[in-house]
């Protein structure tokens, strides 16, 4: 397995008919990518299918690949149910759920619709944590939280993987960071340049060394927007095309400091500063139109893994 470790995001703003979908997710993994990952909303500018429902239906159509959210905005689910589903998905999938979490916020409206207060989500993401890892574990389990409570419940079957799945925490925020170092078995960020990566991980270090806690096995990943072309222009600028259509803002101004856009080389170029800056895990979503996606990810796997598949992770200070 190379030190380096690399997953693929499918997600476009426009959904592919499922069998579409289905024959992406097969290659992806015929091509080597260790992980496949479904992002996650209840509301959304553009449509956007149910995560663990959409990695559910993978299972039976793939065998050795890692199935992921990318990321469960954990605040709009009761925590038992997200419990309940995600052991099923990893018992059914023979234990290869990654189970990445985040806050969300950015549409207002999704915790409306769900009855929960736009304010509470920090505090329910980091609590329900808790209480999926509790249901994960404990037969039977209790919990007495602000938002759940609990004694002697048990959620069965448990999770294949035991004490339960890894739980990637999203995000780039201060308590998103702390977030990670207090209770994430990895990390995952989007939207930053490797500056801002460098800094994030040494304030997650520095946190969970405060708190005591070793970071042994953590993982340091990144959610990066590729999109590989003939010429960096041509490139960038269907990356700002979609982008901008996907969270409806103007992405050009991003593009520079955030995108990894160009030719295979320029991509794996950009991609070794974030390695330098501590990462070790890349989630690659290409920003393409539906019908470019399985070249871009071909190309990808043909192109830019081979390049980092001896390549050692950065060394930073614990």
């Amino acid at each position: 397995m190379p030190s380096i470790r690399f997953g693929a995001s499918p997600s476009t703003p426009t959904l592919r008919p499922p069998a579409e979908q289905f024959r992406i997710v097969q290659r992806i993994e015929e091509w080597g990518f260790e992980s496949v990952w479904a992002g996650d909303h209840v509301s959304f500018h553009n449509p956007i299918w149910e995560s663990l429902t959409l990695l559910a239906s993978y299972v039976g159509i793939t065998t050795r690949i890692k199935l992921a959210t990318g990321v469960y905005l954990l605040a709009l689910r009761s925590p038992a149910v997200a419990a309940k589903m995600t052991a099923t998905l990893d018992a059914l999938s023979g234990g290869r759920l990654i189970f990445g979490v985040g806050v969300g916020g950015e549409n207002p409206k999704e915790f409306q619709v769900c009855g929960v207060p736009h304010r509470e989500r920090g505090a329910r993401v980091s609590e329900g944590i808790d209480v999926v890892r509790a249901l994960w574990r404990d037969t039977p389990a209790s919990f007495q939280g602000l938002f759940s409570r609990f004694q002697g419940v048990s959620i069965d079957p448990k999770p294949v993987q035991q004490p339960g799945p890894p739980i990637w925490i999203g995000g780039r925020s201060e308590a998103a960071l702390a977030r990670a170092a207090r209770q994430g078995d990895g990390w995952i960020s989007y939207v930053v340049d490797a500056g801002r990566y460098r800094q994030s991980a040494a304030r997650i270090r520095e946190l969970a060394a405060g708190a005591g806690r070793s970071l042994d096995g953590f993982v340091n990943a990144h959610l990066a927007f590729v999109t590989i072309g003939e010429d960096y222009e041509k490139a960038r600028d269907t990356w700002v095309r979609l982008l901008s259509k996907r969270y409806a803002q103007d992405f050009g101004p991003l593009a520079g400091r955030y995108g990894i856009i160009g030719t295979a080389a320029q991509c794996a170029e950009q991609l070794e500063r974030f390695i330098e800056a501590g990462c070790t895990y890349f989630v690659m979503n290409p920003i393409c139109d539906n019908d470019d996606t399985l070249r871009q990810f071909e190309q990808i796997a043909a192109e830019v893994l081979p390049r980092f598949a001896t390549r050692e992770p950065h060394r930073t200070g614990r």
